[in-house]
């Protein structure tokens, strides 16, 4: 059976595409390895729904071994706008590299059943850093099982983010909108 290193962002993303990897004959190992997930706490519970996720599957999972924030702020930084491409250049180069360091056949991402990623960006650098890197690349479009992603995870109860996790998107996601600033004692 072939192996397969599946990059994990968060449990509800992973669910269904784990399904559907081993669904198709793989043999499918996990990686936790976002460092863009700001704060600190917030990665915490994400890695802790992703572990309660693959113990309760029997998947395996590779933790990597540290956060490393201010490596992902360092490749950001100055690309605020274009952040999302510097963002899965750092995590999908090291799926990679560890898909060909350990012996895996393949390497993909649960980013690619998100519908609120930019799809198209992380499908083209996977394949990219797949080319460099040496190792073979698995692509399916699977936005359109996103809900049913969620409903495997609904019974769980396991935690569920409200962003996608960098420090923008968290702003982005709770900015008041213009016209409620005009209310806000700043608008006055």
């Amino acid at each position: 059976m072939p192996s397969l290193l599946l990059h994990v962002c968060c449990a509800h993303c992973s669910a269904y595409t784990i399904e559907y990897w081993r669904n198709h004959g793989y043999s499918v190992t996990t990686l936790w390895y976002n460092p863009n997930i700001h704060p600190y706490l917030e990665h915490q519970r994400r890695l802790e729904a992703v572990e309660i996720l693959t113990k309760n599957g029997g998947i395996s999972l590779i933790k990597h071994d540290s956060y490393e924030i201010a490596k992902f702020f360092r490749a950001v930084a100055g690309h605020e706008d274009d952040r999302c491409r510097h963002c899965f250049i750092l995590r999908m180069t090291l799926t990679a590299s560890l898909a060909r360091d350990r012996g895996f056949d393949a390497f993909s991402s649960t980013i690619l059943i998100s519908p609120y990623q930019k799809h198209e960006l992380a499908k083209q650098i996977s394949e990219d850093v797949a080319t460099v890197a040496g190792v073979e690349f698995l692509y399916a479009d699977l936005r359109r099982r996103f809900s049913d992603s969620r409903r495997i995870t609904k019974p769980m109860e396991l935690y569920r983010q409200q962003y996608c996790g960098c420090l923008i998107s968290e702003w982005e996601r709770y900015r008041e909108t213009p016209a409620s600033n005009s209310n806000s004692e700043l608008g006055k």
